[in-house]
């Protein structure tokens, strides 16, 4: 039998005999097995065995390149030049063997092959996001970076009264803030464009947990100049034939004030679809029609009722439900939960006039 030393001496004559074809950084990656006749522990040099594997950076450019559109727009994102996100990609697809974007004049289209591996690589992000955010919390430091999904009729004035008090509670928690309609919101979950969004409800997505945060009033708004506006109070029946104002078709929010016109004998305008809420509120104040409105931009936005005037309807209250979603798969699960409770302890500090809290 050979003894030790002779087949540590065979393992140092192979290693500083190799062939020009085999990088010698690879050896040390070099798979060790049993051989008969060699003493247990020699090491043989296993062409195939090893298997280089993409780079943390190469996936990020890939998955930036595939949501942004261009490979600018993705160095724009992850504070790096052009060339450097250009050859990462390169580097991506020869080390897969495929092409993964369709380079023309107008950007980067995904390839086929493109659109089946993004998101295996999606994954791979979430699960390194959750061994670093698992980590703060064994280190009592919760918090991590999370992309995090709102709706343009909630965002922008519900965010400036909560933000401010998560950073100071979470100080290592980063939110990217994404506005899409709830429809977008949903699938940016499941494909894992989104970690955790901001919805209204009913919001029943497949893989999808939530946590309820508040009910929001939604009040009627009318010209200044309208009778209307001279009445202490109204009713749902006012508003009979009355024409309605709406958001655009593809917001939750336009059904809620479809169902409702219907239900009271109100005209929901359907040639004129505010872009925004600011656009309903400008169409209001130039006598096109009344408007529903969301209490926390009414909150937010008018604060001068010179133009025009909030009006309670005495016989009909509506609202919309609010909450907190994220994937049920998510590593960082049970920190969305905490997090939705302190994000509900804070919106009722801030806004508990406005909202009613749900439990």
């Amino acid at each position: 039998m050979q003894c030790p030393h002779a087949a540590l001496v065979e393992f140092r004559f192979r290693f500083h005999h190799l062939p020009p074809r085999v990088p010698r950084a690879l050896v040390a990656r070099a798979v060790p097995v049993s051989s008969p006749g060699l003493c247990i522990g020699a090491t043989h040099w296993l062409p195939g065995l090893i298997r280089d594997n993409p780079s943390v950076r190469q996936i990020e450019c890939f998955i930036a390149v595939s949501e942004c559109g261009s490979f600018r727009a993705a160095s724009d994102r992850l504070g790096v030049s052009q060339p450097s996100v250009t050859a990462q990609i390169a580097a991506l697809e020869k080390l897969l063997d495929v092409k993964l974007f369709e380079r023309a004049r107008s950007g980067a289209l995904l390839s086929p092959a493109g659109r089946t591996l993004l998101g295996n690589a999606r994954r791979i992000i979430q699960e390194l996001n959750g061994l670093r955010d698992q980590a703060d919390e064994i280190c009592n430091r919760p918090g991590g970076t999370y992309r995090f999904g709102v709706t343009p009729t909630l965002g922008p004035y519900v965010l400036p009264h909560l933000l401010p008090d998560l950073h100071r509670q979470y100080p290592h928690l980063r939110l990217f803030i994404r506005e899409h309609s709830p429809a977008e919101l949903a699938a940016g979950l499941q494909s894992g464009l989104h970690d955790l969004a901001l919805v209204p409800l009913p919001f029943d997505t497949q893989g999808i947990s939530y946590a309820p945060l508040f009910r929001e009033p939604i009040k009627l708004v009318v010209a200044q100049d309208h009778p209307l506006a001279r009445r202490a109070s109204i009713v749902a029946a006012d508003l009979k034939n009355a024409d309605i104002l709406t958001i655009e078709e593809h917001h939750l929010f336009y059904r809620q004030i479809e169902e409702l016109c219907q239900r009271i004998g109100a005209r929901a305008q359907r040639d004129y679809h505010g872009t925004s809420l600011d656009a309903l509120r400008h169409m209001v104040v130039m006598g096109l029609g009344h408007a529903f409105l969301p209490a926390l931009y009414i909150l937010s936005e008018i604060h001068d009722q010179s133009q025009l005037k909030v009006v309670d309807i005495a016989d009909e209250r509506l609202d919309r439900l609010h909450a907190l979603a994220w994937r049920t798969t998510s590593p960082a699960r049970a920190y969305f939960q905490q997090l939705a409770g302190d994000m509900r302890a804070t919106l009722g500090n801030r806004l508990g006039r406005a909202i009613a809290l749900v439990e």
